[in-house]
């Protein structure tokens, strides 16, 4: 906790944002950091609430000690804060910037709509720790001479990599694309999170130990038969990639996208890389001076509707089957869960249109080009309500309704028959394994991240890497120090 009286005497603050007109002309962060005694007062407003549910299984999925941190704020020992935030979570960098703060929904102080500033402590705390030179390599002591393969250099591959290799193993993780981070560097905008922090991270790993090989896209280039003659064991972390079919009329007229390749080749233009992608590839995509309609509520519509904002497109406008949910929850029926409520992104407020109980009937083509978007509002039960047609024009149209589970191509292709997978109840065919011991039906073979849990958060991708180290680190020596 912080200081006792602290959430009576001092009001909720959060860092600001540069102006919309302003940080739509750039692909940069565009958050303005609190000075160090600001973020003193905000971690002094954490009070002695008893349960914390904040760090609890409803609110941090790490389970970060939040009281215990934002009384080290309080109090300025930031080093020590530093030390304990890592010890929970490995890259609280971009956790702090990404991460939607299911923490902040659960605090106590929630239930007044005025929870402690808990996202903004957590960056300004990772951010702390690059000034101070907290972030360097903390090589292990003693080798094990067990060697650990992972597939795939995401949140959760790179979380594990790092625990792993700190438990003294020899790790090699093997990644599809030209750089490391997954789809949190060619999916995620350099406007949400500048992908210097990431090669930051990398450049720690391998002064721990840790060998990172682009470029090899395993059961393409190499098979996983392969990496299981060579290691130890073998961890896959492939995410979820595949988009989710649409089934709207339409879809393959020239203009109308998934969203993932969109989000990609602005990612690595801005990179300094070829756009093309070994998964993605895709016509140029630019919305510079086209009507944009981005088809889904979630956060892979809204990275498009900033990134189409930023390329200078003249309308966007943003599609949702659900309805307008309320402005506030009912906070004794929910909290401290996740709610249900209006949220309006920071995309979203650069100047979005945003539709409500709406379905995509279909795509309107001339001369095989997309020239608008047909819309009906929908009941409850979002069926289609006859007479509430409407047309949209469009130029450019992104599908962003989820995804499927990993990409067939690769390890589940060549793995067809011999590894279990599972179809879950959000149409998500996922790696079969447990969440208690991460190993699939597979000797020596395990899946951890995104590609088993189905698409999910950083923060969630984070942990999962971390309990999978944990399992591999006890298969392979008996017993394992790492955390869970």
């Amino acid at each position: 906790m912080g200081k006792v009286t602290g959430f009576l005497e001092i009001d909720r603050q959060v860092h600001k944002y540069q102006p919309a007109s302003d940080r739509i002309r750039h692909f940069r962060e565009f958050t303005l950091p609190l000075s160090d005694s600001e973020v003193e007062k905000q971690a002094a407003r954490c009070m002695d609430c008893g349960i914390p549910f904040c760090h609890g299984p409803t609110g941090c999925p790490v389970h970060n000690q939040i009281p215990d941190w934002n009384d080290l704020v309080y109090n300025g020992e930031w080093e020590t804060a530093i030390r304990n935030l890592h010890s929970t979570n490995n890259f609280p960098e971009f956790t702090g910037r990404i991460c939607p703060a299911p923490c902040e929904e659960a605090c106590t102080l929630n239930l007044e709509d005025i929870p402690v500033a808990i996202k903004t402590v957590e960056q300004a705390l990772a951010d702390k720790a690059y000034e101070i030179g907290y972030i360097r390599p903390y090589p292990p002591l003693m080798k094990t001479g067990r060697r650990v393969a992972i597939i795939g250099s995401g949140p959760a591959g790179m979380a594990a990599a790092q625990q792993l290799g700190r438990a003294g193993h020899e790790v090699h993780v093997y990644e599809r694309e030209s750089r490391p981070g997954g789809l949190m560097r060619y999916g995620i905008p350099d406007f949400k999170i500048e992908k210097h922090f990431i090669d930051r991270r990398i450049e720690q790993m391998q002064g721990e130990g840790v060998t990172f090989f682009c470029g090899v896209n395993i059961g393409v280039d190499r098979s996983v038969d392969s990496l299981l003659a060579e290691y130890d064991a073998v961890l896959y972390c492939g995410g979820s990639e595949t988009p989710r079919a649409a089934g709207i009329p339409g879809a393959d007229l020239e203009g109308v996208h998934d969203a993932m390749p969109y989000l990609v080749q602005q990612n690595r233009r801005v990179g300094g890389e070829d756009i093309q992608s070994v998964a993605w590839a895709a016509p140029e995509i630019l919305a510079n001076g086209q009507h944009v309609v981005v088809v889904g509520g979630g956060d892979t519509a809204s990275d498009c509707v900033g990134t189409a904002f930023r390329q200078g497109a003249v309308r966007v406008t943003q599609l949702d089957i659900r309805p307008q949910p309320p402005e506030k929850e009912d906070k004794l029926s929910v909290w401290p869960y996740w709610a249900t409520k209006m949220r309006t992104s920071s995309s979203q407020a650069e100047g979005a249109n945003r539709e409500f109980q709406v379905a995509t009937l279909e795509f309107i083509g001339e001369d095989g080009r997309l020239v608008g978007v047909k819309c009906c509002e929908v009941d409850e039960k979002r069926k289609p309500i006859a007479g509430k047609e409407f047309v949209i024009r469009a130029d450019l149209a992104f599908i962003a309704i989820g995804f499927a589970g990993p990409f067939r191509k690769g390890v589940l292709t060549e793995l067809d028959g011999r590894m279990k997978t599972i179809t879950d109840n959000r149409r998500s065919t996922n790696i079969a394994a447990s969440d208690r011991d991460y190993r699939t039906s597979m000797d020596r073979l395990f899946a951890a991240g995104d590609a088993r849990r189905g698409q999910s958060l950083v923060v969630w991708a984070i942990r999962e890497g971390r309990q999978a180290a944990r399992a591999i680190d006890e298969a392979l020596m008996g017993a394992s120090l790492l955390p869970r």
